[in-house]
């Protein structure tokens, strides 16, 4: 089904310009940039997102320009990240000694006081524990023997950017993709957001599942065993001890109490962020590089617009969700009945996005830079460090008909997501 354009001309109120667009997005001159970005980011919520700013734009052009001149093309080990790894360890410290000393308290001390304090101690120290990820509920996990041929793919794209594949795949409503681990022994998982692979081309899929498997190989430190878990471990300990609202009474002693907890777990996470910031960017870079290496750079480049306008896929998405929700009950039935229509339907509204707006997006993201996102630069930035290098050849291809074979194993999990998302669930 072919989305409708709405075409529109209108002059520019800034420069007088002629402006024809899409009257499905936002219309903004070429000539001025008049309406490039009409919707300003939003203000930080506290001192970490704004730290993380900081920090963001440090980093972000200076290392696109040692990208461009080879002093970043590698992974570094440097003196942040070994500061990052003790600091990481220190954390995690913390919990050994508050399970050593309920131990004590329960076997060395014992009764009832030794034995509350013991309890109190470990109770602690299993709360503040880093916690192994697990597989997510509720969304389809495919393993090697539910989809061979899309495993297969996986596998030879992680041997092309010189790393191990993953040992399952989740399928959810995102529009995106990530790798992460779960289980005690650090099983890899691969999470493949549906939304976003619908929409691409084979050559493009490739390029995603290089850019996600490149985290991998990169050894990237922010999702590592050590400092992941303590920057995740510190993130729920700040929850914690964050005031309680509204409080009155033995609430606001608590919240007086929580004082040097907050500004200590704060600082300690800010400086973990700090330490962190320099290679998580820099691990991007080189997960594009290498992602361009294994499908192409013009399918890299590809994917890099893409990411443009998961923000319109999203609007769409809820709408009809939206839409499939006010014609009552029995009209959302038949709506999740026919869910596999649906990408159908993302598929053409995705192939309709006009040009202009893509070059839209690429001007409002060059001016908010790192406004928007502090653990990825810019995509203009990604893009620009991709064309500007030696064009790379395909290293892994995807042939048609192993095209239509993974199209067959996902065939249960694309109608189920369909179904999610025509149910209002959008997931992160």
């Amino acid at each position: 089904m072919p989305a409708i354009v709405e075409e529109t001309v209108q002059p520019c109120p800034e420069c007088g310009s002629e402006i024809r667009g899409d009257g499905r997005f936002t219309l903004w001159c070429a000539a001025c940039d008049w309406n490039v970005d009409p919707s300003e980011p939003q203000p930080d919520a506290g001192r970490l997102e704004r730290a993380g700013r900081v920090l963001a734009r440090r980093h972000g052009e200076q290392l696109l320009g040692e990208m461009l001149d080879g002093s970043g093309g590698r992974p570094r080990r440097d003196v942040s990240a070994v500061a990052a790894t003790v600091l990481a360890l220190a954390v995690h410290a913390v919990t050994v000694v508050l399970a050593v000393g309920g131990l004590w308290c329960v076997v060395a001390l014992g009764g009832g006081i030794g034995v509350v304090a013991g309890v109190v101690l470990l109770a602690l120290a299993w709360l503040l524990a880093p916690r192994p990820g697990r597989l997510p509920e509720g969304r389809p996990v495919l393993l090697r023997a539910d989809a061979p041929e899309l495993f297969a793919l996986v596998d030879e794209v992680a041997g092309a950017v010189g790393t191990r594949s993953v040992d399952a795949i989740v399928v959810d409503g995102s529009i995106n993709a990530a790798v992460t681990s779960y289980g005690i022994r650090g099983r890899r998982l691969l999470v493949l957001g549906m939304p976003l692979w619908e929409i691409l081309t084979p050559e493009e899929r490739i390029a995603l599942l290089g850019h996600e498997l490149a985290h991998y190989a990169n050894g990237d430190i922010r999702n590592g065993l050590v400092v992941g878990s303590a920057v995740r471990s510190l993130t729920v300990w700040h929850h914690i001890v964050q005031p309680l609202p509204h409080a009155t009474g033995l609430e606001m002693i608590v919240n007086a109490l929580y004082v040097l907890p907050r500004l200590l777990i704060g600082g300690w996470l800010i400086l973990l962020i700090r330490l962190t910031s320099r290679a998580g960017m820099r691990a991007e870079y080189l997960a594009d590089r290498l992602a361009a290496r294994t499908a192409s750079t013009p399918a890299a480049a590809g994917l890099m617009d893409r990411l443009l306008i998961t923000e319109a896929l999203g609007v769409w998405l809820r709408t009809e969700a939206n839409r499939a929700a006010l014609r009552g009950p029995r009209s959302t039935r038949r709506a999740t009945d026919r869910a596999g229509e649906l990408w159908e339907r993302l598929t053409a509204y995705a192939a309709s996005i006009p040009e202009h707006e893509y070059e839209r997006q690429r001007r409002a993201g060059a001016r908010r830079g790192h406004q928007v996102d502090t653990t990825h630069p810019p995509t203009h930035l990604r893009r620009a460090c991709l064309l500007a290098g030696q064009s790379e050849p395909a290293a892994v291809a995807l042939q048609a008909h192993r095209s239509d074979l993974i199209a067959v194993e996902l065939a249960a999990a694309r109608t189920e997501v369909a179904r999610r998302l025509l149910r209002g669930v959008l997931d992160d």
